[in-house]
């Protein structure tokens, strides 16, 4: 089988080494790919967004499968694209276009659930003629405020003010400064929910499901959780504290009526949904929607996964889901992502990256490199994630740590604590 994966980050290089595995792959092309995706497959320059170049490119290749790694494709409509009469024998492992803006529209996907009747935090939609409800919102009531930008903001779109003053002036930037461009023309206002959150994985045909481990996610910069929002910092799977009773309130309140809404909607989706939850005073509420795998969650989920990646995409396909049984390793992983130091915000390109080829307790699955006159080098503010695997909780985050000590680059810089509350698990 000859499949197109497209993306380019850790969630790329962990699916492209997945897919390697199987037996009936064939030839794997990346799309535009990584320093690390090299070693499981061919790298093309080819931008994931370009949808006429990788039509042109399917069809020249005899791609049997396209899998779509990150969200601004499926939000375009790359499933909508390769409807066409003479693409529809491609399977495409992405949601429509309707489907994506689960993930696409914080305002869409809170009005999903609403319809629906699955556990999430109140809301208000604000956009520039109904500003002055978000103040009025802010003198209701007490702080921290949670605000988000309703489009794609890579990770970085939400922020928690601590006061009504910075509460104002972000509202002020995100809709009357456009801080995230179009994508924040339109914010939601949230209420503040006290929790601790963790991710929840299926892959559906929009019809069945599969369920996947469940992981957590470390997304602020710096150690005891402060600082900047990024794209994940860290993530650890399983989840300590989630058990059957807590799988089942979320299978029944949170997968299920959301498989019924696509169904009642006419949303076709075949591919993943990362349920972002929090638990509050024992009830799972969804925080967001993802429409896609996470990243750094997908660095932690495969490794434990015993299964033929692409045999579950071809049971999707062939509608035999609720009889595939992915064998989820009794293994603890944990990932430590490698930063350019500035992230999330400006930072440097192009530093050498050495001593990789010393980790042998640890795989590493490459996310913002490069190889530039024969060097791997950086080429993003996530650069490596590093995935121990271990019995418990506390030996896969040695080996995760102690692989780092064998890693160099110029300003590499990453989080000391992932996990670390649950580290006797």
């Amino acid at each position: 089988m000859n499949i197109l994966l497209l993306g380019s980050g850790g969630r790329e290089c962990a699916l492209a080494r997945k897919l390697r595995q199987s037996q009936s792959l064939s030839n794997l092309y990346i799309a535009p790919g990584n320093g690390g995706t090299l070693e499981y497959g061919k790298n093309l320059a080819i931008a994931a967004t370009d949808f006429t170049t990788i039509e042109n490119f399917c069809i020249e290749n005899a791609i049997d499968m396209l899998i779509c790694g990150p969200e601004q494709p499926a939000v375009k409509g790359i499933w909508d694209y390769f409807q066409k009469e003479e693409l529809k024998h491609i399977h495409v492992v992405a949601p429509s276009q309707k489907s994506a803006m689960l993930e696409g529209s914080k305002a869409f996907a809170k009005e999903f659930m609403t319809k629906n009747k699955i556990p999430t935090a109140q809301y208000l939609e604000i956009t520039q003629d109904n500003i002055a409800q978000a103040y009025l919102w802010f003198d209701q009531k007490s702080p921290p405020y949670v605000i988000k930008a309703d489009g794609l903001a890579e990770g970085k779109g939400v922020v928690l003010p601590e006061s009504k003053e910075e509460a104002r002036k972000l509202i002020d930037e995100f809709i009357l400064d456009r801080k995230f461009g179009a994508s924040s023309s339109k914010v939601v206002l949230e209420e503040f929910l006290d929790g601790v959150e963790f991710s929840v994985f299926i892959y559906t045909n929009g019809q069945q499901y599969v369920m996947l481990p469940n992981a957590k996610d470390y997304k602020r910069r710096f150690e005891e959780n402060k600082g900047l929002n990024t794209g994940g910092m860290g993530c650890i799977s399983p989840v300590p504290f989630v058990d059957k009773t807590l799988m089942e309130q979320v299978e029944n309140q949170v997968i299920k009526p959301t498989i019924q809404g696509l169904q009642k909607d006419s949303m076709p989706y075949t591919g993943f949904i990362y349920f972002g939850l929090i638990l509050c005073q024992g009830e799972a509420k969804v925080i967001e929607y993802n429409c896609r795998l996470g990243d750094p969650e997908t660095e932690v989920i495969l490794p434990r996964m015993d299964c033929d990646l692409i045999a579950l995409f071809q049971a999707g396909f062939s509608n035999q889901l609720e009889s595939f049984n992915p064998e989820i390793s009794r293994q603890s992983a944990s990932t430590v992502m490698l930063v350019s130091e500035g992230y999330p915000e400006a930072y440097e390109k192009g530093f050498p990256i050495t001593g990789i080829e010393n980790v042998h307790q640890a795989t590493i699955f490459h996310a913002g490199t490069t190889i530039k006159d024969f060097q791997l080098v950086t080429n993003g503010g996530r650069v490596l994630a590093v995935t121990g695997l271990g019995e418990n909780l506390k030996e896969a985050l040695f080996n995760s740590y102690d692989a780092i000590e064998r890693i160099r680059f110029n300003g590499m810089q990453f989080r000391t604590d992932i996990g670390f509350e649950f580290e006797g698990n």
